[in-house]
């Protein structure tokens, strides 16, 4: 199994098939999918079905995946995912960065670090040249995670969304890092 990034502490990797309980554990946790679905665990079929076939998903401008299985260096638990994937199928320019972890990491600066490391592989080998993230604007503990990683608030919007759920109400945020600001104020992760 190919390895597309490691940090001092996660290793970024391709998901493959046997990804399958990991997520279903991972999407069954109602604190981990509060913002995404109000709560609600999602089925081994929806996984399957949808979920793996898209972290899965090959983009052939960043020269691989949009979606990375994490794990914890060393002990090889699986934390979840990171989301590096292109706006559009043929352009690495601007990319969409997103993060699913599993409660037992929250609060440990995985989410922070993981997203630290994509900008700047981003940026040095990929071709980027903006970061995109967005959220629930209640969702404070993403949006946090995005400005440690470096993005700066850009806006407020709201979708027509399928489903209400708690918090919709008030909205998503989008924020955003570019090349030159990352430039002006580039912080090194430990990449490997």
């Amino acid at each position: 199994m190919r390895n597309f990034l490691e940090t001092d502490r996660l290793v970024l990797r391709a998901f493959t098939e046997t990804d399958t309980d990991h997520l279903l554990a991972l999407d069954g946790d109602p604190d981990v999918m509060r913002f995404v679905n109000g709560g609600r665990p999602t089925s081994r079929e929806a996984i399957e079905a949808h979920t793996l076939p898209r972290l899965l998903h090959a983009y052939p401008c960043l020269g691989g995946r949009g979606y990375w299985a994490a794990e914890e260096k060393g002990a090889g638990t699986f934390l979840g995912w990171f989301e590096f994937r292109p706006l559009s199928e043929r352009d690495p320019a601007v990319v969409e960065l997103g993060y699913r972890l599993n409660k037992a990491a929250w609060g440990s600066g995985y989410a922070t670090e993981g997203s630290r490391a994509l900008i700047h592989k981003g940026f040095t080998d990929l071709g980027v040249e903006r970061v995109t993230a967005n959220t629930m604007a209640v969702n404070t503990r993403s949006r946090h995670v995005m400005e440690k990683a470096g993005l700066s608030f850009v806006r407020s919007f709201t979708g027509d969304w399928p489903e209400v759920i708690a918090g919709s109400e008030h909205g998503e945020v989008e924020y955003e890092l570019t090349r030159p600001d990352w430039q002006r104020g580039r912080q090194e992760p430990a990449v490997q």
